[in-house]
């Protein structure tokens, strides 16, 4: 047998490797001229009924110390330190002081009503600027709020037949929404356990108008699924000893692949673009206003559900995907960033990011950001990616033409 030689490197030598090695550093954050950040919520204790009440488990449900819907102390903490990455972002693009009191009219926060984006907005304030009193904007508790959630305001134009309509288009039917997910939802079936399966509720795929006709019901196995892989991942995010995220059988790798069937969801209530549209024309209007209107802030935060943010991305053509994250099942506190920016010729232009916390970063409520640029198809300029504003105004007034009448 021949000994492997050792390779031993001058200290020049060694310095004379750095240059091929810089190259793995971060691109350097652009200069932005205005943002705005469409984000959910924070980690958050499971929602009355998330997990259907006839779905069976092998084992009791760990228990959350926080209140059913309610972001959770620890999702508290990981707002926080996502907050602290985003002031470091946005003083190194230029919109505001690295440290200090931002000016109110440069940031404005502003959330859905519902008390879990509340207390998110409030969290993610506390990191943003400690000691500083920033305003965190919303409608009262309870009240409907048309940027987050449009089709609780009853818009006239929607027509449930025509959005049934789509989402057949769309997912090419309820049973072949199911059938793509077929391995996920066995996945399941091995992480809850359960003796003498099956462990979820079994009834007919189906979607349909709402009795009342303002909405959609939506039935079957992913919808009954949906809520239970949810509620398996937030186990992991919230830190749970992993022992007792899915009775130690809901690995990473298997919470990742678990978020393929959350994120089914969505191709039914989010994607298809007959709810695209819906579901974003007012918050697509609170854009167009950001980006064009005179008193706008420099940085506008909206706090809204996974819902607002896998709709914009539907709206705008791009996938998201965090970290340890199925591909369009939206993380907590993950959101879509438009960047108002400069081009080399002078003239206005758009940038597209997923910003999001990675699992991990999540689960250890880290203080770090993953900045995932979005390339919008047929508008995609230079290495930088970007899109002429005039085009990507346009090209969000067609995507949410059907509901405007």
């Amino acid at each position: 047998m021949i000994a492997s030689p050792v390779v031993r490197l001058s200290a020049a030598a060694a310095l004379a490797l750095l240059p091929a090695i810089a190259h793995a550093a971060p691109p350097k954050t652009p200069h932005v001229e205005r943002l705005v950040l469409l984000m959910r919520h924070g980690v958050r204790a499971p929602l009355g009924g998330e997990v259907p009440p006839t779905t069976r488990t092998g084992q009791p449900w760990p228990r959350w110390d926080a209140p059913a819907e309610q972001v959770t102390p620890h999702g508290a903490a990981a707002l926080q330190a996502l907050a602290k990455a985003d002031r470091r972002w946005f003083a190194a693009a230029g919109l505001l002081p690295a440290n200090g009191c931002p000016d109110p009219a440069a940031l404005r926060l502003w959330t859905n009503s519902s008390p879990r984006t509340i207390a998110s907005g409030e969290s993610y304030a506390a990191g943003f600027a400690p000691g500083c009193t920033l305003t965190v904007g919303h409608k009262p508790v309870g009240e409907n709020d048309p940027i987050f959630e449009p089709l609780g305001a009853h818009p006239a134009p929607f027509d449930a037949r025509r959005a049934v309509e789509s989402i057949d288009r769309f997912t090419g039917g309820a049973e072949a929404l199911t059938r793509r997910h077929a391995a996920g939802l066995a996945l399941l079936e091995q992480v809850l356990a359960c003796p003498n399966g099956p462990c979820s509720p079994v009834e007919p795929s189906a979607v349909q108008p709402s009795a009342d006709g303002h909405g959609i019901d939506f039935r079957g196995p992913i919808r009954a699924a949906s809520g239970t892989a949810q509620v398996l991942m937030l186990q992991y995010l919230e830190g749970l000893p992993l022992a007792q995220v899915g009775w130690g059988r809901a690995t990473p790798a298997r919470l990742e692949a678990l978020g393929a069937v959350h994120g089914a969801l969505f191709d039914v209530f989010s994607r298809p673009p007959y709810m695209a549209a819906f579901q974003m024309a007012p918050t697509v209007d609170r854009i167009t206003q950001d980006l064009t209107g005179a008193d706008a802030p420099k940085i506008d935060v909206l706090i809204g559900h996974d819902t607002n943010v896998a709709a914009l991305a539907a709206v705008l053509g791009v996938p998201v995907k965090a970290p340890g994250f199925a591909t369009n099942d939206p993380s907590p506190g993950g959101g879509i960033a438009i960047a108002l920016v400069r081009a080399p010729n002078g003239r206005q232009a758009v940038r597209l990011w997923y910003r999001s916390q990675s699992a991990t970063d999540m689960r250890a409520a880290r203080d770090s950001a993953v900045w995932t640029p979005l390339r919008l198809k047929g508008c995609d300029e230079g290495p930088e990616h970007r899109c002429a504003l005039p085009q990507f105004l346009k090209r969000m007034e067609l995507a949410t033409a059907p509901a405007r009448g």
